[in-house]
């Protein structure tokens, strides 16, 4: 049993750093890995800090149904569940800074993974999306 545990650990470790190029929430810093995509994650506030900062196109990768509901302030809509989310994606400056949400955090976490295979440089994450931005009060446009 103390063998299966310290295997399990090992594990985890090799894992961990396996995942440097994901940083935690609200990291203001972080050097992707040879050359990848930088990938951080950032909470409502966060994400309002960055967009008041500038320099950040946010990206809404619902559908247009939800967007239309309401959205981020400047937000572009690039569903990610249509058939041409990923020539769309293609078509955008891979230097940029992409702040990227869903309604909850499961279509935009899929999709960082094609910012990823495209080369993008810098892509910011809103954990828990459109519900978490607005349970803390962030301001939606309709």
């Amino acid at each position: 049993m103390k063998w299966f545990i310290s295997c399990i650990a090992a594990l985890g470790a090799v894992w961990l750093t396996g995942c440097s190029e994901v940083t935690s929430q609200n990291s203001a810093t972080a050097a992707p890995a040879s050359g990848g995509t930088e990938i951080v994650h950032v909470d409502a506030a966060g994400a309002a800090a960055l967009i008041q900062k500038g320099g950040v196109t946010v990206l809404d990768v619902r559908t247009p149904r939800e967007f239309a509901a309401g959205r981020i302030q400047g937000a572009q809509n690039i569903d990610y569940k249509a058939s041409d989310f990923r020539s769309r994606i293609e078509g955008l400056d891979r230097d940029g800074t992409y702040l990227v949400h869903c309604a909850v955090g499961g279509r935009s976490t899929s999709a960082l993974a094609v910012f990823q295979e495209l080369g993008f440089k810098r892509v910011v994450h809103l954990d828990g999306g459109m519900k978490d931005w607005e349970k803390a009060g962030q301001p939606v446009e309709p």
